[in-house]
């Protein structure tokens, strides 16, 4: 599976990789800016993206996620955040999510969700 990754904080950026690496799949990229994913996506073959809420720019996870799937809709997300209030939940619900993962998150939450798919 080739899998990108938004996420602005450099630590967290690194985990994932390092965790789906040992799943197996390809890593295409990580990304800090919402703005910088949503120009990148139209290069790449997508399987899955692992999306954090809160990014470095105006764009945050969510709205960056609602224009990619404008252009294709058939890219899952699992949303990885600090975010666990109802209203962010909400209005993550409208991107039709496959997982809503608050952090810190163990490699086996996010193998057992990515194995799902």
């Amino acid at each position: 599976m080739k899998i990108l990754i938004i996420e602005d904080d450099r630590l967290i950026s690194l985990m994932l990789t390092k965790m789906v690496q040992k799943m197996g799949h390809e890593v295409l990229g990580a990304y800090a800016k919402g703005e910088a994913a949503v120009s990148a996506i139209d290069e790449m073959h997508v399987d899955l993206i692992l999306m954090d809420i809160m990014l470095e720019d105006n764009m945050d996870g969510i709205e960056a996620m609602q224009k990619i799937q404008s252009k294709n809709d058939s890219i899952p997300v699992i949303y990885i955040t600090g975010n666990s209030d109802e209203s962010t939940k909400l209005r993550a619900s409208k991107t039709n999510y496959e997982a809503y993962l608050v952090k810190p998150v163990t490699f086996s939450q996010l193998q057992q969700i990515i194995g799902a798919l």
